[in-house]
């Protein structure tokens, strides 16, 4: 099941992912999001420290990229939650493929009604490094304005990596609680259920992932909390020390970053996002 419910990442399947974000999110060249989670184990026989979170569980990550759509489309699981040294993105293997440029993403673009070329790009939260192909919000607090809005649409067009993950854990609900099992048979039941996940999505979408049940803007752009929210705890985050360490930013990736901040807020979205 895992070769027909886990696509083939080509050009083609890249560009049509963008065009649908852009459609759903207003993000233009934005293809996918990309986030990592705790999931729960029991501690394994002499593991000393290494599956030990800062939430103080055991546990093994799940790091994903999923479409607009709310599907998985590639996944790496298996990782220490403990892992400290800042391997978990950047030696999966869609990370390693992102860091070095041969993802497959489609080349750069003129973003919609404009002359300015971007990139097409994954986005993540403050976890992730910069990079042209990987939009990270700007950090800190006293931030423009237009350094604001940026962060309230990058930040939208992360929404449906939350959303994705936590339908999982609605419908799944075995992860609700930790996993009593050694961590390669909690492996392969996360790889179950991820495809498993987009299985029961793609042929009954409409009871297992109905619009309601998903995080949605109303018309004044306020957030309406999906129904899986009561359903669930979203899965504790992976932080930045577990994601991935010593990736400086290179210097044409904060001159992408700063060009679509200033597009974004050029062209407003159809709607706001008071996020």
């Amino acid at each position: 099941m895992a070769e027909t419910y886990l696509p083939i990442l080509t050009e083609a399947f890249w560009k049509n992912c963008s065009e649908g974000s852009y459609d759903r999110m207003d993000f233009p060249n934005c293809c996918v999001a990309v986030d990592g989670k705790h999931i729960a184990i029991q501690c394994p026989p002499n593991a000393g420290s290494l599956f030990y979170n800062y939430k103080k569980q055991h546990s093994i990550v799940l790091m994903a990229i999923c479409d607009a759509q709310y599907n998985f489309l590639a996944v790496d699981i298996g990782a220490y939650g403990g892992n400290s040294d800042g391997s978990v993105f950047a030696s999966s293997e869609f990370g390693k493929l992102l860091l070095s440029g041969t993802l497959g993403l489609p080349p750069p673009s003129k973003l919609p009604h404009s002359t300015i070329e971007c990139p097409h790009f994954i986005v993540g939260d403050a976890a992730f490094p910069l990079k042209p192909s990987l939009m990270r919000p700007f950090p800190g607090k006293n931030l423009t304005e237009v350094q604001r809005n940026f962060n309230k649409r990058q930040s939208a067009a992360r929404r449906p990596i939350e959303n994705t993950f936590g339908i999982m854990v609605a419908r799944w609900r075995i992860l609700k609680s930790p996993l009593c099992m050694f961590p390669e048979s909690a492996e392969k039941l996360v790889k179950a259920i991820v495809v498993l996940h987009n299985f029961v999505k793609i042929h009954n979408e409409h009871q297992y992932a109905p619009p309601e049940f998903v995080d949605r803007f109303d018309e004044s752009g306020n957030l309406i909390p999906g129904e899986w929210r009561t359903q669930a705890q979203p899965l504790p985050s992976v932080t930045s020390d577990v994601v991935t360490r010593g990736h400086n930013a290179p210097r044409n990736a904060y001159h992408v970053r700063n060009d679509l901040a200033q597009y974004v807020i050029e062209h407003p979205a159809k709607r706001k996002y008071n996020v």
